[in-house]
């Protein structure tokens, strides 16, 4: 039996970075971005859908993200995210927080 995902209490401050870094590999609807955060992560990973749109929604106001109709490879009608330079910029920005964070918390637990 396959493991059920868990939400996770970090991930709001996470969120737009993992939302980002997913459409920097591939453009994608709201639950196409959902399923890979939760693929890549092993199923540890849950984004609920009170958080995503929310999140989608302060990207695209941001700049971060482009947001358009289009359809799914299911053939159903969906917005669609596109990553933008700015959000490449901001990307690269949350992704070095990211890296200084989790070393710093590393080596308060002696793992560094």
């Amino acid at each position: 039996m396959g493991r059920k995902a868990q939400k996770n209490d970090s991930l709001p401050g996470s969120l737009d970075m993992l939302i980002l870094r997913t459409l920097s590999l591939r453009d994608l609807h709201g639950y196409g971005i959902v399923q890979l955060i939760q693929q890549s992560s092993g199923n540890e990973l849950l984004v609920e859908e009170g958080s995503l749109y929310p999140a989608l929604q302060r990207l695209e106001l941001n700049g971060w993200i482009d947001g358009a109709w289009g359809v799914t490879s299911n053939n159903r009608r969906a917005r669609i995210y596109t990553i933008t330079a700015a959000g490449r910029k901001q990307l690269d920005v949350e992704t070095r927080k990211y890296a200084k964070l989790t070393l710093a918390i590393a080596r308060v637990m002696g793992e560094a």
